[in-house]
């Protein structure tokens, strides 16, 4: 993975905001999209109707972004092609939509909706500071669009990995790198979240909490810093490169900030710690044998 090019070239991964107002002053086939989601359980849906970027209409993690959880998927499996489709087509999200989506924590969860748009060679980018960013005026009404008519398309196989796949992951060459988008502590399992099953992260892997990929003003860092700390990590020259999270939604903000560094082709492990974890039968790592996240910052 040592040659700079994006998954959509014609769009990048990451935009800023005074680039979004200049599109929404275009027009065309433009949609903004609300992605806030907490882990904590405040309501993402009320935080939209509390101020949202003006057009823009609120997608739901847990049905929209994905499939009802399960014991083998984890908390957030993928949706089907068709029920993505049919989800997108709701919010007004054609064939040919351009997508800018944003939330209020540095693109954690924006983050989902605009890989899995772009694996699918969809435009679509995360807006750089998320709503803070914005200068512009905030509404409060509820955006509800035309319905449109959006394809399924097949998720391509070769950008997700299996839980199969992992299991001998100590044994790969170090050419294939496994990051860890969790906060560290959780990768440690020194203050794993209530939410985990268990303690610790998947062997092998290698703590790259998405954080790190922000600067000091919340936005993400520049794609020369991006691509410092991900040699550091082992992506450079990397055969393979695989992220994942607590259930497959920040594990997408290093997925975006790879590509933002110039490093595109990475998989996403849908299931996660959430699928990981909580089959006892899998082994499980405390500590943090590689040393360090290789923070942008």
């Amino acid at each position: 993975m040592s040659e700079p090019r994006s998954e959509h070239p014609s769009v990048p991964p990451v935009i800023g905001p005074a680039r979004l107002a200049e599109r929404m002053r275009e027009g065309g086939d433009l949609a903004v999209v609300d992605v806030r989601w907490y882990l904590d359980g405040r309501d993402g849906h009320e935080a939209y109707r509390s101020g949202h970027l003006p057009g823009a209409v609120w997608a739901d993690v847990d049905t929209d972004l994905s499939s009802e959880p399960t014991r083998e998927g984890g908390r957030h499996p993928l949706p089907t092609p068709e029920a993505f489709a049919e989800a997108l087509g709701r919010l007004g999200i054609g064939d040919r939509t351009e997508v800018v989506a944003y939330d209020d924590a540095g693109g954690s969860t924006a983050a989902r909706l605009v890989w899995m748009l772009r694996v699918l060679g969809s435009p679509a980018s995360v807006l750089d500071g998320g709503i803070q960013a914005w200068e512009g005026p905030l509404e409060k009404e509820e955006v509800r669009p035309e319905p449109r008519v959006r394809t399924a398309v097949p998720w391509p196989a070769e950008r997700f990995a299996s839980t199969e796949e992992l299991k001998d992951l100590k044994e790969r060459p170090a050419g294939r790198v496994l990051l860890d988008a969790r906060a560290r502590g959780r990768y440690t399992g020194e203050q794993p979240a209530p939410v985990d099953a268990r303690p610790g992260h998947v062997p092998g892997a290698r703590s790259a909490e998405w954080q790190g990929n922000l600067g000091a003003d919340g936005r993400f860092a520049a794609p020369e810093r991006l691509r410092e700390r991900f040699a550091v990590l082992g992506v450079e020259g990397a055969e393979s490169v695989t992220a994942y999270c607590g259930s497959g939604v920040t594990a997408c903000h290093d997925l975006i900030a790879l590509e933002h560094a110039g490093f595109a082709g990475a998989r996403l492990y849908p299931g996660s710690w959430s699928a990981w974890g909580a089959d006892t039968s899998l082994p499980v790592e405390t500590g943090d044998p590689e040393g360090g996240t290789g923070d942008a910052r």
